[in-house]
């Protein structure tokens, strides 16, 4: 795990950090044209070990043939997060991150500690895929690939829905105090938990009680060791923080494209794999078409899967595992694109 430290950043909010820190772990080789380069952006909740297990030879990213960056992003408890900086605080006191913030500081640590300067792929699952977008359209001339697995280039009102629905089960907590927690907000958890789950899966994955295979005695059981027990693992307020970058994701909120989202999503040169599940309930197949058709160079692939959201994250599940797998290599054996 390394450590990369940025004095007096600014933040698209307004405030200043007086030293962001972005934790990254880094797996292979660099080449000596340092055009093998692949970035990965954490997602919602995760932390590069959580993620990682894609990265081993021929897997979905193969650290034999590819330099793998897995950047934290802000929020997530390793990198700059309300857990571990003074200066973050909450929306609730006009703080919050944006995947601006996230993808320029990330530009930045690329550029000073390893001299890159173009990306072979940007591979992203759910708040990776946003972070993958943001990279094609605010760095288009240096993006040459891009892999956007169940995320969205802006937050649609049905997924802010969701997310709304996520920060007040926190906030309705009894140790909820207006701006932070007085405590572990154990009810808050539960709801947190059990909202998540009802979204992240299918209706047929409930149906078909595929979480048995995996050892779980009942629904309960799974509800509670298989979601509650991850999230309990994390900071509250950390939680909050993703969930306000999360709201706000917008690809074209920034001084490039001022809100164009056309412009923005018309902007981006790379070659780019959208690929939803076929089942996600919050980042729909529908959406995820309506993007792809606005980028030049993109072809949409969706994951035939009853796992919903999950199927882009597909640890458990060797079947879409594979169906990533030759997506993204097919992806990484075409030719650069010429824009």
């Amino acid at each position: 795990m390394n450590v990369f430290e940025i004095k007096n950043f600014q933040l698209q909010c307004g405030a200043t950090l007086p030293q962001a820190q972005l934790v990254y772990q880094t797996y292979g080789e660099l080449n000596g044209d340092r055009s093998n380069v692949i970035l990965y952006p954490t997602s919602y909740g995760a932390q590069h070990p959580d993620i990682e297990w894609l990265v081993r030879p021929d897997g979905i990213l193969d650290p034999t043939k590819w330099f793998v960056i897995i950047i934290n992003m802000f929020g997530n408890g390793l990198s700059s997060s309300p857990s571990n900086c003074a200066e973050c605080g909450l929306a609730e006191q006009g703080f919050w991150f944006t995947h601006l913030d996230n993808v320029t500081a990330q530009e930045q640590l690329l550029r000073e500690v390893f001299g890159i300067e173009r990306l072979a792929l940007v591979y992203g699952w759910s708040m990776g895929a946003q972070q993958a977008y943001h990279w094609g359209a605010l760095y288009s001339d240096r993006v040459e690939r891009i892999a956007a697995i169940c995320g969205t280039a802006k937050t649609t009102d049905h997924n802010r829905i969701f997310l709304e629905s996520l920060r007040y089960s926190l906030t309705a907590d009894p140790t909820w105090n207006g701006t932070s927690f007085d405590g572990i907000p154990d009810r808050g958890f539960r709801t947190f938990a059990r909202i998540y789950a009802s979204w992240a899966a299918s209706q047929a994955f409930y149906r078909e009680g595929l979480y048995y295979q995996f050892g779980y005695e009942s629904l309960e059981d799974y509800l509670l060791r298989g979601w509650e027990a991850g999230y309990r693992k994390r900071d509250p307020r950390n939680l909050m923080a993703m969930l306000d970058t999360w709201l706000r994701c917008d690809v074209s909120d920034n001084p490039v494209y001022q809100k164009d989202y056309e412009l923005a999503m018309r902007s981006i040169q790379a070659k780019t794999l959208v690929m939803p599940s076929t089942t996600d309930l919050y980042f729909t197949p529908e959406d995820c078409d309506r993007e792809a058709v606005l980028i030049p160079h993109s072809s949409y692939l969706p994951i035939p899967s009853i796992w919903g959201h999950r199927a882009g994250n597909p640890y458990q599940n060797p079947e879409d595992e594979q169906f990533i797998r030759q997506a993204v290599w097919e992806l990484l054996s075409r030719q650069e694109s010429s824009g």
